[in-house]
Formats: C-alpha cells, sequence, structure tokens
C-alpha cells in the first residue's frame, strides 16, 4: 500500500504539478479532528487519499461506495459508508471520530455544477459537535477543469491544469451556541458553511494587481471567452482586450507619470474597460469621474484628485451634450481624446501591443507589485459639497471579487447587464471587474 501511494502522489504530483500548502496542520491539531473539503470532481478523494498522512476514513455515502470506480480508492483509505437517512450511520461516524480516526468528508454532498460551493449540510457540522472534535478545512482547486468534474460546457476543460491543495488551521464549531436540539444543528450547519465560505475566500490568491487578475482569468477561461459587449455590440474575448490594453496603456504612458491620477470621462463601454485597464497596467491610477456633476463638480473632482489629464472622446461628448462643461475643463486640465490618440497608434504600437499580450504574461504574473497601493479614484456625488475622491487598493477591488466569488454560484456561461455607470461604486466593481475577472462576460448598457 505505501509503494501505491507513494506511486501516485509521484504521479499526480507531475501530471497535474500539484502544490500542497499547509498539510503541517494536520500534525498539529487535537486528536479528534473532522477534515472537511469543497468537492470539485472524482479526483478529489484520491487526491486527499494519497497526499493525507496516513490511512484517513473516509465519509462516503453507501450508493456511492458500491461502485466499480471507487474500489481501487479501497486499497488507500478505510471508507466509511453512509446512509444519510440512517440516523445509526450518523452515530457510527461519530464514534470514528471519537476513537482517533481522521475522518474525511465533504459537507456539500455532491460535486459542485457552478465552480462555487454548493449547499453545505449540518450533518457534518453536528457530527464534530457530538464528537467535541475539531474541524479541519481543505480547499480542493483545479480538478474543476478536468474531465473528472461537472463543469462541461461552463469552464475551459483539459486535461492537465495546475491543482492546488490548500489546509487552513483546525477551528473549533459550536463553542458560542448555547441552543440546543434542532435550532443548534442550524446553527452548527450556518458555522460549517461560513468556515467552508471563508476557506475558499482565503485561499483565493486574491493579492495580486488588478492586470494581474486580468491574465489569470485569461489563462482560466481561454484566451477567445468573451468578456465585454457595449450598446455598439462590440464584443472583446481575453485576447482582444488585452491586447488594447497594453496598446493603450503604453500609448498613455508617453505622456503620463508612474502613480498619476488620470481622468477618465467617458460612458460604460468596451473602449473604457479597455482604457481603465491600460491606465492600470502601466502603474497610473485611473481616476472615474462623474460625468452628470457638471463643470463646477468635475473641475473640483480634478483638483481633489490633482488629476491634469483628462482622457474623453469626442463622440461621447457630442452625444451626451458635454461640449461646453469639457471646454471649460479644458482650460484648468489637459484634455485628450481617444480619437486623437487612436490616431497617433500605427503599426508598430500594434504589433508591440500584441506581442507583449502574448508573451508578456508571465513576467507580468511573476512581477512584484505593490497591492496595497492606490488602484482606483472614485469621487462622491458632491451632493454634500466638493465632490471627495475615495482612494481604493489593489487589494480592495481584487478581495471584494474573491469575496462574492467565494458566496455567490456564479458561473463563465452567466452574463452580467450593467446599467451602471464605471464612475458608479458598483458599476465598477459588481458590474464590470466581477465579470470580468470572474470570467462572466458583462454587458454595457449606458
Amino acid at each position: 500500500m505505501a509503494l501505491l501511494k507513494r506511486f501516485l502522489k509521484t504521479l499526480l504530483m507531475v501530471l497535474y504539478r500539484t502544490r500542497i500548502n499547509g498539510f503541517e496542520n494536520s500534525d498539529n491539531t487535537e486528536e479528534r479532528v473532522l477534515i472537511v473539503a469543497n468537492h470539485t470532481s472524482y479526483l478529489d478523494a484520491l487526491l486527499l487519499a494519497v497526499f493525507l498522512p496516513g490511512k484517513p476514513v473516509f465519509a462516503i455515502n453507501t450508493l456511492v461506495s458500491r461502485r466499480w470506480w471507487m474500489q481501487p480508492l479501497l486499497k488507500l483509505v478505510t471508507v466509511f459508508p453512509m446512509d444519510p437517512t440512517n440516523p445509526m450511520s450518523v452515530k457510527g461516524l461519530i464514534n470514528r471520530i471519537k476513537q482517533g480516526d481522521r475522518v474525511v468528508i465533504f459537507p456539500e454532498g455532491r460535486i459542485t455544477k457552478t465552480g462555487s460551493l454548493m449547499k453545505v449540510y449540518d450533518g457534518a457540522a453536528m457530527a464534530a459537535d457530538k464528537a467535541d472534535a475539531q474541524v479541519l478545512p481543505i480547499r480542493i482547486d483545479g480538478p474543476q477543469f478536468t474531465p473528472f468534474s461537472r463543469m462541461q460546457g461552463l469552464l475551459r476543460i483539459r486535461w492537465f491544469p495546475q491543482v492546488t491543495m490548500t489546509m487552513l488551521p483546525a477551528v473549533s464549531l459550536g463553542d458560542k451556541i448555547t441552543a440546543t436540539g434542532r435550532k443548534r444543528r442550524l446553527l452548527l450547519g450556518e458555522q460549517l458553511s461560513e468556515v467552508m465560505g471563508e476557506m475558499v475566500f482565503e485561499t483565493t490568491g486574491y493579492r495580486m494587481s488588478l492586470y494581474q487578475g486580468l491574465l489569470k482569468a485569461r489563462e482560466l477561461h481561454g484566451g477567445k471567452h468573451e468578456v465585454v459587449e457595449d450598446i455598439q455590440r462590440q464584443s472583446l474575448d481575453y485576447n482582444n482586450l488585452i491586447t488594447r490594453v497594453e496598446i493603450l496603456g503604453r500609448k498613455i504612458g508617453q505622456f503620463t507619470q508612474p502613480g498619476e491620477n488620470v481622468g477618465v470621462l467617458m460612458p460604460s463601454s468596451a473602449h473604457t474597460v479597455a482604457l481603465f485597464f491600460g491606465i492600470s497596467a502601466y502603474k497610473r491610477v485611473p481616476a472615474m469621474l462623474n460625468f452628470t456633476v457638471g463643470e463646477h463638480g468635475l473641475v473640483s473632482a480634478c483638483q481633489t484628485g490633482r488629476i491634469s489629464n483628462v482622457i474623453t472622446s469626442r463622440k461621447f461628448v457630442e452625444m451626451a451634450e458635454l461640449a461646453e462643461v469639457v471646454n471649460r475643463l479644458a482650460e484648468q486640465v489637459n484634455v485628450r481624446y481617444l480619437e486623437d490618440l487612436a490616431k497617433e497608434i500605427g503599426p508598430l504600437d500594434k504589433v508591440r501591443g500584441l506581442l507583449a499580450s502574448k508573451f508578456s504574461s508571465k513576467s507580468r504574473m511573476t512581477e512584484k507589485v505593490d497591492v496595497d497601493s492606490p488602484a482606483v479614484v472614485l469621487f462622491t456625488s458632491g451632493s454634500e459639497g466638493a465632490p471627495k475622491g475615495v482612494v481604493l487598493s489593489h487589494a480592495n477591488l481584487m478581495a471584494n471579487q474573491a469575496q462574492v466569488a467565494a458566496r455567490v454560484d456564479f458561473s463563465p456561461a452567466d452574463i452580467v447587464f450593467n446599467a451602471l455607470p464605471m464612475f458608479h461604486s458598483f458599476g465598477l466593481t459588481a458590474g464590470t471587474l466581477l465579470a470580468v475577472l470572474g470570467g462572466m462576460k458583462t454587458f454595457l448598457y449606458p
């Protein structure tokens, strides 16, 4: 058995470039422990059986344990068949935990069909509580992209994606719950669900820049995956978007300085998304200007945000009837039009942008970035005086996206209809960044 386990461990390490984090926690817990893991694919049990020390006990549905493909696993682990409808089955599980067995259970009860956590059942929490055991959470990430998952048609499936397994420190459930009976069971289930959600969030790896998040999204979902469409029916996939980001970012970098706040006076459109990421990718800070506040509000916002360059579009200014306002604004700052920037972009710029989008991803992903540095400046409406600037960091925005992803069942098959402007906090974070960085398409309706 030891030779078989060693062989399978080596094989999985090679095929899936498996990364193991925090498994030393398994040796630093109390004697009684219940190991809980998210359920991404049919590979999960094998991964846990191979990389967990010793011979763990797997609590598996009785019907599942009898299937032919489960038989090879029996050589690596002890299977405890569970009938969810039989109370004696749960009592037997509690006794195994009390005996000191390292019991593994999937609290969701089934493989995810969304990529997010499915419903977390309270039986596992109750078993840990009755056995006076700690809960040891393990996050499995990567197998959902394999043919062994149930995500076909939703994710970009491939045979050998990288797999990461992360064990978090053990936690105790029920310490502060005074209720008994059914109410206690429900509260324990809520606590376990909270632990699982926090586990997913903490292991997402959100501490990266916005541009690194965009590159990671392309890697996960594929360059041809469409993520942005606007009212002009202009649709951009990741490859097209990142190419535009590189071209625009390099061009804007020619007349701005690193760390400079660059004003963005644009409607919600595919151009604006590329402009936003382009400014960010080249270490400038997009300052999203509210074009509804009038001349005094815009001038005040530029003064507050120390903005000396504002980028807008002649077509937008004409359609929104902002010509007079922009002319007044131009007396205070440098107003640059996208149409003029487009004329300055030659064939060499396009080739550079294309090459950068194709071949610089690895260097960009490993680039050291201060994720706590400013990533965007938003402004209040000015209804109680002059507009106030609100600075959000890369970590702020990426954490918001990861928090929602840990709680809400959305998938790349979903479409976000975003009718909020990108200068609005929700229009930017939920309507744009959540979708683009999460593999969904956002339809921008100004």
